[in-house]
């Protein structure tokens, strides 16, 4: 198989934002990473933040960056992020988090934001699951 190679792509009659890619293909021999969907839970089982959106979103990214990390991976790696935001939040304290949290990427992934009435566990304005690729070296 081929060198492993991502490449962010912004067609041209597109939107091209800073905060997300249109699309990303992936070639080569690569390895997958599926990230379960992670709120503000910290590594002791509780609930960093109770309503403030901004340091839950800071706590599900360090819990993100934790697994990537696990893999030998980064944000770079983060092909899709899906994001669930409790009704009436407010995505761009979400976003600014982000950047505090990933920094500002050259190649940010597929982001799809969708708000929801409630989460399983009380008090959580969000959830963030998402996919990652590095390449497979064995």
């Amino acid at each position: 198989m081929s060198a492993f190679k991502m490449e962010h792509k912004n067609p041209e009659g597109l939107f091209s934002s800073p905060a997300f890619s249109q699309a990303i293909t992936v070639s080569g021999k690569a390895k997958t990473i599926y990230i379960g969907g992670q709120n503000a839970i910290n590594s002791t089982g509780e609930l960093v933040g109770v309503g403030d959106l901004e340091l839950q979103t800071k706590q599900a990214l360090n819990n993100i960056a934790t697994i990537l990390a696990s893999e030998n991976a980064s944000f770079a790696n983060l092909v899709k992020l899906n994001i669930y935001l409790v009704s009436g939040s407010d995505p761009r304290i979400g976003y600014k988090a982000f950047q505090e949290v990933a920094g500002l990427l050259v190649n940010p992934p597929l982001v799809t934001v969708l708000f929801v009435s409630e989460f399983a566990r009380p008090f959580c304005l969000l959830e963030i699951d998402g996919i990652a690729v590095i390449e497979d070296k064995d």
